[in-house]
C-alpha cells in the first residue's frame, strides 16, 4: 500500500503542478517540459512521470508532463510548440511520427530550447533535428532481438497487436520480430485500436481464422491486458507463444503464471529520469554523455521478478 501510494503522489505531483525545487547555489531555477505522444488512457506511462517528477526533486528543476489527451500526434506537434513558445531550458519529448514531430522540435532547436529524444523515434532521427542525444530502447532492434528468441523456441507464425498503429514505432516492433523469425510480415499484424473490448474480439477473430498461429506477440499493457482475456475466453491460456513489450501489473502476473513467456523492459523509468540529470548537468556545468543512452531492451522472464513487481508501476 506505502508504494502505492507514494507512486500517486509522484504522479500527481507532475499533473498537478510543476516542482518549484531550486538547487541551493546554482542560481535560477531551470525549466523542463516532456511532452509524450500517449493518451490519457494508457497507464504504462505513469512510470515516465514518476522519473521525471523524481529527477525534478533531486535535481532541484522545475519539470512539467504534457500530452494529447487521445494520442493525435497532430496535437502533440501543437503541445510541442506550445512548450517552446514558453522559453523553457529544455524539452524531453518522443519522436513517435517523424514527418509529423521534426518540423515542431527542429524550430523548438532553432529558438534556443535545448532537446532531448526519448522512447520513440532513433538516435539518428534525434541528430537530424538538433537534439542533444537519444535516450531509450531502439524499437526495430527491440522487435527483431525478440524474433530471435521467439524462432530459437520453435515460433514460425504470429499474431502482433498493435493498438498504437499511427506510431510508426510501433509497427518497427511487429515488422522486427518477423524479421528475426525470418518471414514475411504480412497480414499478421493488426489495427486493434485502443478499446479493452474490441482488442479483445479482434484478437479473437483472428485466431479463430488462423488456427494455425504459434504465437501472440502484443506491444504494451494496452493489448496485452485485453489479450490475456481472449486467450482465456477461447481456452490458449498457455497453449500458445505469448510475448509482450513492456511491463504492467497484468503482464508481470501472466508471466507468473505462465501463460507469458517473456516482457520486454524499455525501462521508461530511466527514459524521463536521465534526461532530467542530464539536462540539468548541461546547463549547470556544460557536461554532456558522449553517447546516446539505450535503455533497453532488457527480457523479464519469471526468473527474474522480484524487483519487478516490488517496483511495479513505480520505477518499473
Amino acid at each position: 500500500m506505502t508504494k502505492v501510494i507514494k507512486s500517486l503522489a509522484l504522479g500527481a505531483a507532475v499533473l498537478a503542478a510543476p516542482f518549484a525545487a531550486t538547487a541551493e547555489g546554482h542560481g535560477d531555477t531551470l525549466n523542463y517540459v516532456l511532452v509524450s505522444h500517449a493518451p490519457d488512457s494508457d497507464s504504462w506511462w505513469n512510470t515516465i512521470k514518476n522519473g521525471i517528477a523524481l529527477g525534478g526533486e533531486q535535481m532541484g528543476v522545475n519539470v512539467e508532463y504534457r500530452n494529447p489527451p487521445t494520442g493525435d500526434l497532430a496535437d502533440m506537434a501543437r503541445i510541442i510548440e506550445q512548450a517552446a513558445a514558453s522559453g523553457p531550458n529544455g524539452i524531453i519529448t518522443t519522436l513517435a511520427d517523424f514527418d509529423v514531430l521534426s518540423g515542431p522540435i527542429r524550430n523548438a532547436v532553432d529558438s534556443g530550447v535545448d532537446v532531448i529524444i526519448i522512447n520513440s523515434g532513433t538516435p539518428e532521427q534525434a541528430r537530424e533535428v538538433g537534439a542533444l542525444m537519444y535516450v531509450g530502447q531502439p524499437e526495430y532492434d527491440a522487435g527483431y532481438a525478440a524474433g530471435l528468441r521467439a524462432k530459437g523456441d520453435g515460433v514460425g507464425s504470429f499474431l502482433c497487436v498493435n493498438h498504437y498503429i499511427s506510431s510508426p514505432a510501433s509497427s518497427e516492433r511487429c515488422q522486427g520480430f518477423a524479421d528475426g523469425l525470418g518471414i514475411d510480415l504480412g497480414n499478421q499484424m493488426i489495427d486493434s485500436g485502443q478499446d479493452p473490448s474490441e482488442i479483445k474480439n479482434r484478437v479473437q477473430a483472428y485466431l479463430s481464422a488462423n488456427p494455425e498461429t504459434d504465437a501472440v506477440l502484443t506491444l504494451g499493457p494496452t493489448s496485452a491486458d485485453p489479450t490475456l482475456l481472449a486467450l482465456e475466453e477461447i481456452g490458449l491460456s498457455g497453449d500458445i507463444y505469448f510475448g509482450t513489450f513492456d511491463l504492467g501489473e497484468n503482464i508481470v502476473q501472466g508471466i507468473r503464471d505462465g501463460v507469458i513467456e517473456w516482457g520486454i523492459d524499455q525501462q521508461p523509468f530511466l527514459q524521463a529520469y536521465l534526461p532530467v540529470i542530464v539536462m540539468a548537468n548541461y546547463h549547470r556545468y556544460g557536461v554532456l554523455p558522449g553517447n546516446n543512452i539505450n535503455s533497453g531492451p532488457g527480457f523479464v522472464t519469471a526468473d527474474g521478478l522480484e524487483m519487478v513487481e516490488k517496483f511495479a508501476g513505480e520505477f518499473r
